[in-house]
């Protein structure tokens, strides 16, 4: 960095950036929550075409589906880490910089994401049988596998996405990402059936077709990315120093992903030992939670934005009330939530299944969700906070440690002694206390409050 918190003077350097008022979080909140709720949205849309072609076509694409949410999961850092290095510059009044941010990340982008359709190709077959299991083995896994070497073309647009949503977000657009998702994934949904089903004279390729729509609209995305950075008329060569900051934060960012996968793999491998009634009630309410930090995730996103701009400028106090801000509203939104669906308990629940057996083991993991919602309010919000500040490795160390101290152990010791789904859901909302008590300390700590670029 070119100044910190402890040899500079806050508000001095940079351009003055404008407070944070509730207009300008929501601004960028709402159309950060489009772009984040695109994708799963899409991937309903797809599972209902899918679904009228029988269960083992619905089966293949269910494991289609994991890879590829696997794979786009865990490069969260081509968003999020070019959010928090763009917002930087961007701040300090340096827009050309934050845009550089942009063309290194796409670089990124492009070899990881050709490095990983290599990979799928070579290792489909075998991780595609392992995924498939049960009796019907072999008839999923050839029925997944023309969908995953299709849809796996994609990856390199996905990424390419994930960098062209970070450097915006970090220049404080979030409208153009969104027209850019939603205009790919509308042309994937028009697409899909056309190709599913045979319709309109396109030709009936049934499995297949699905991933061909969803590869044709994430590079119609994409090509829009590579647009936006073309007419910024930024020199778009490659610049290994910046290269490698990013992929330091990447690393970190990687890990921190990790952690939570591992996490919630066991989870979903202990509660099926419990029976189809608790694996079911348990990736219900997982469902459900992970839509719901959709919502928090916005704001977090606004968050990042926001203050890595006050850091870049050198204005500290502003970057304080950042994150108090977000954070006030992120746990009101969290606690509005909760209530919703404490008040719902009796009747929310029977939206998403009429089986007795389900929703008896429902009501466990669902007054857990209701309990950590106010939680979770405030610790995505601090997590916001902390990107936007580049605080990835403290970030990676308090998730691990939480991971490991919180989560895992109370799932295994779940499977050890019975304790089922009210042990798998106690492992999370421990997971999520010792967040709180970790972000929270370094938010408290100023620690974050580094100013200056990287």
């Amino acid at each position: 960095m070119t100044d910190s918190a402890s040899n500079s003077s806050p508000d001095l350097h940079g351009e003055p950036v404008p407070p944070a008022s509730s207009r300008g979080i929501a601004a960028l909140a709402f159309p950060a929550l489009g772009v984040l709720a695109a994708e799963p949205l899409y991937l309903l849309f797809d599972l209902a075409v899918v679904g009228r072609l029988g269960a083992l076509n619905l089966a293949g694409l269910a494991i289609g589906a994991l890879i590829m949410g696997v794979l786009s999961s865990q490069l969260t850092f081509l968003s999020y880490g070019t959010t928090a290095r763009a917002a930087r510059f961007y701040g300090a009044g340096d827009r050309a910089a934050a845009v550089q941010e942009g063309v290194q990340a796409t670089w990124l982008a492009l070899a990881i994401g050709t490095t990983i359709v290599i990979a799928v190709q070579l290792t489909a077959g075998p991780v595609v049988a392992v995924l498939a299991g049960g009796s019907d083995r072999g008839q999923i896994a050839d029925a997944a596998m023309p969908w995953v070497r299709i849809a796996s073309l994609a990856v390199p647009a996905i990424l390419v996405a994930a960098a062209g949503n970070g450097w915006m977000r970090g220049v404080q657009d979030t409208m153009r990402p969104l027209r850019y998702v939603v205009f790919g994934f509308a042309v994937s949904a028009v697409v899909c059936p056309l190709l599913v089903y045979g319709w309109l004279g396109a030709p009936e390729l049934g499995l297949p077709g699905s991933a061909l729509a969803n590869l044709v609209g994430q590079w119609l995305a994409a090509v829009l990315f590579f647009r936006a950075l073309f007419v910024e008329k930024v020199p778009l060569q490659l610049r290994p120093p910046v290269l490698r900051a990013q992929v330091v934060m990447g690393r970190d960012l990687v890990l921190r992903t990790l952690a939570f996968q591992a996490c919630f793999v066991s989870a979903g491998a202990v509660a099926a030992r419990f029976g189809a009634a608790a694996l079911a009630a348990h990736q219900v309410v997982l469902q459900v939670w992970n839509f719901l930090a959709l919502v928090l995730d916005s704001l977090a996103i606004a968050a990042q934005s926001l203050v890595g701009a006050a850091l870049g400028a050198g204005q500290l106090t502003h970057a304080k009330s950042v994150a108090w801000r977000v954070t006030f509203f992120s746990t009101a939104a969290g606690a509005a939530l909760a209530a919703t669906f404490a008040l719902g308990a009796s009747v929310l629940p029977a939206i998403f299944t009429d089986d007795p057996a389900v929703l008896e083991q429902m009501a466990v993991p669902w007054w857990f969700l209701v309990a950590q919602l106010p939680i979770a309010g405030v610790v995505f919000a601090i997590d916001g906070v902390l990107l936007g500040a580049g605080d990835a490795a403290f970030m990676r160390n308090a998730t691990v440690v939480s991971a490991l101290v919180g989560f895992l152990p109370l799932i295994w010791l779940s499977l050890a002694f019975g304790w089922a789904l009210l042990g798998i859901w106690s492992g999370l909302s421990a997971f999520m206390v010792l967040r709180l008590l970790f972000v929270g300390w370094r938010a408290l700590s100023g620690r974050w409050l580094v100013s200056g670029t990287r």
